[in-house]
């Protein structure tokens, strides 16, 4: 796990006067800038950095060792000096695939996944992705060909930043490395702020800036020098075209099987190792293969507990501790726990900092302790993240799926105007079934599934974000919503259910915006490894093909997980209502955060944005604190968005 950064100076840049120059900041390559961007990441990789220049380009990498910890320092040279890699990640299979290069006649001069991508990409090119597993982004300088081919993994695990400037392609693992390159806009992107305060994030491609891009999960960038742009082109996507049928039992066995197989590739460390373990079905799963799979390979004298590592809350309704500790006792780990107060809100200012643009998972703080506890133990992480995507585990898919069965007895043309009509009429309707009695269930039942689907996840709904925005940035928005990021996606989808649809936009946006990033972020801040079995793209591809009715059975989520693992776990761990890891905000907000909200949120420096409508603001704030109504989550989002643009305009 590390950092990467660097620039290639590929087309001529624009004088003042028009005429072209030859290149940017004369005709060396600026290794001051390179420095400073790649000491911006020390934090992801503290234990060495590596820089490589040349006539048209910079590399530099900051490593955190993990595999063959002797050797594999970057960024790599191949021996002949034609290509040089840098590299951020961890390739599960490379021992496989080194032993296919050697094979095909490479020599290799250590035990390094990097050394193995380096050939890989000798061997085959651009197509050497489709022969890795595992999580990465690298780059890769082609001497002779002038070329800078740059890659990111499947589901978009390892981030990566980039814009170009005169002539000069740049790219960082983080946006804070970008922010540092001198002539850089820092404009807002309007689009990026509706995206925000509807999902809580910049969608990819978005960041919070208008000049600065995300390269896509599954995409590859090449760019040569003389060209005019990158060419940014798609390796992977997760296909839904066909579910596979098979018996029920035969599916309980395959995703033990499946599942452990997927365990045990993230296994492979020289450090010390372990898992997250909040007490929920996904990571118990993980601790419990991981476990089996360590006393398999040991004999009794050589057997190791694998270490585990949970925070609690001292608020009983937020706290999950007692399941995992049950986990702990079965498998006999080495279990560390960690008790975090209810008002650990000390966190909120670092966060913007942390995030580098506008976030609003209020998770990150106890993800941010969870991974400060695990770091004082190990090195690396296994954790349970992208199983509800993949499983169908959030209760939101299920209430999704009974709004489905109106839509399949009612044609849109009824359901429309009938549901557009009970919308504006609730919330007195008690006769409805129990899932029809919220007033956005009756708005989303008068839309299609995505747009249904976007309005019950967005965080500010359509009206609630007209409200807060100026009247400028509304009319900058020209009428895009953040529908357009579900509508692109949806028209990549190639199944034909509704469930694999939403789950399909939910691996798109929420799970690389929100779920990744936050871990990403979180883990690298203390320089910790965390690996998502779940995410295996093996493992994603075989689960895309399981029937539905085998994702959510009898009203029950991540059913054929849950029923697979009932040898393995206890039943009051898979079977007991979704926590989560929860944040007390509504209380913050009335109690000890109060007068810091109202600060941030009434700051001269919002007043000043020009993109919101101060009077609305303040009434959610009075009606909020007041009691009168509830507005934690649009309170949070915008006091997220302010404590990122204090520190944005302080630089």
């Amino acid at each position: 796990m590390c950092g990467i950064t660097g620039f290639i100076h590929f087309s001529p840049a624009n004088t003042a006067d028009g005429s072209l120059n030859s290149s940017v900041n004369g005709s060396v390559v600026d290794q001051q800038l390179l420095s400073q961007m790649n000491q911006a990441q020390f934090h992801r990789g503290p234990d060495e950095g590596g820089e490589y220049l040349d006539e048209h380009v910079a590399l530099g990498h900051r490593r955190l060792s993990i595999i063959d910890l002797s050797s594999g320092q970057q960024p790599m040279a191949s021996d002949d000096g034609e290509y040089v890699l840098i590299f951020n990640g961890e390739v599960y299979n490379f021992k496989q695939t080194r032993v296919e290069l050697e094979a095909l006649g490479h020599i290799f001069h250590n035990h390094s996944d990097t050394e193995v991508i380096l050939h890989a990409y000798m061997q085959w090119g651009p197509a050497c992705v489709d022969k890795l597993q595992g999580m990465f982004t690298f780059a890769i300088w082609h001497k002779t060909q002038q070329s800078l081919f740059i890659s990111r993994d499947r589901l978009g695990i390892k981030p990566l930043f980039y814009t170009m400037i005169d002539g000069t392609l740049y790219f960082a693992s983080e946006l804070k490395s970008i922010t540092l390159i001198p002539g850089l806009s820092k404009k807002i992107d309007a689009k990026a702020i509706e995206q925000y305060f509807a999902l809580g994030y910049a969608a990819e491609p978005h960041t919070i800036y208008q000049e600065v891009a995300k390269l896509p999960p599954g995409h590859n960038l090449t760019i040569n020098v003389g060209d005019k742009a990158p060419k940014i082109e798609q390796y992977w996507d997760v296909s839904y075209a066909q579910q596979v049928e098979m018996a029920e039992e035969d599916y309980l066995e395959a995703m033990v099987e499946q599942f452990k197989g997927a365990v045990d590739s993230h296994m492979n460390a020289d450090v010390p190792l372990g898992s997250f373990l909040s007490g929920g079905v996904d990571s118990s799963a993980v601790v419990a293969m991981m476990s089996q799979l360590s006393n398999d390979k040991s004999d009794d004298a050589a057997k190791k507990a694998v270490t585990t590592c949970s925070i609690g809350f001292d608020v009983k309704d937020y706290n999950e501790t007692d399941f995992a500790r049950m986990v702990a006792k079965d498998y006999k780990t080495d279990h560390q726990e960690q008790i975090v107060a209810s008002d650990d809100f000390e966190l909120v200012d670092l966060l913007a900092g942390l995030y580098d643009e506008p976030y609003a998972d209020s998770s990150a703080m106890p993800t941010y302790r969870v991974c400060q506890l695990a770091r004082e133990k190990v090195t690396v992480c296994l954790s349970g993240d992208g199983a509800d995507e993949l499983l169908a585990g959030y209760r939101r898919y299920g209430l999704m799926m009974n709004e489905e069965k109106v839509r399949s007895i009612l044609p849109y043309a009824v359901r429309k105007p009938l549901f557009g009509t009970l919308g504006k009429l609730y919330p007195k309707l008690d006769w409805a079934p129990q899932f029809l009695r919220a007033k956005t269930t009756f708005q989303s039942l008068a839309m299609d599934t995505a747009e249904g689907y976007f309005h019950g996840v967005s965080l500010l709904n359509d009206a609630q974000r007209k409200a807060l925005f100026s009247d400028e940035l509304y009319q900058e928005l020209k009428g895009y919503t953040a529908l357009e990021v579900f509508r692109e996606h949806q028209g990549n989808f190639d199944g034909n259910d509704p469930l694999s649809l939403i789950q399909y936009l939910d691996i798109k946006t929420y799970l690389v915006g929100d779920i990744l990033t936050k871990v990403d972020r979180a883990s690298m801040a203390h320089s910790l490894e965390v690996r998502v079995p779940f995410l295996d793209h093996k493992f994603v591809e075989w689960t895309a093909k399981i029937p539905t009715e085998l994702k959510i059975k009898n009203g029950c989520g991540k059913y054929i997980l849950k029923k697979a693992m009932e040898p393995h776990l206890p039943h009051d761990v898979l079977y007991r209502k979704k926590m989560g890891f929860r944040v007390p905000l509504s209380d913050w907000f009335r109690g000890p955060l109060k007068q810091k909200l109202r600060d941030a949120l009434l700051s001269e420096q919002m007043k000043n944005s020009g993109l919101f409508n101060m009077k609305t603001i303040e009434k959610w704030l009075n009606d909020h604190q007041s009691g009168r109504k509830e507005y934690s989550a649009p309170l949070w989002t915008l006091l997220m968005f302010a404590s990122f643009y204090k520190q944005a305009e302080e630089v």
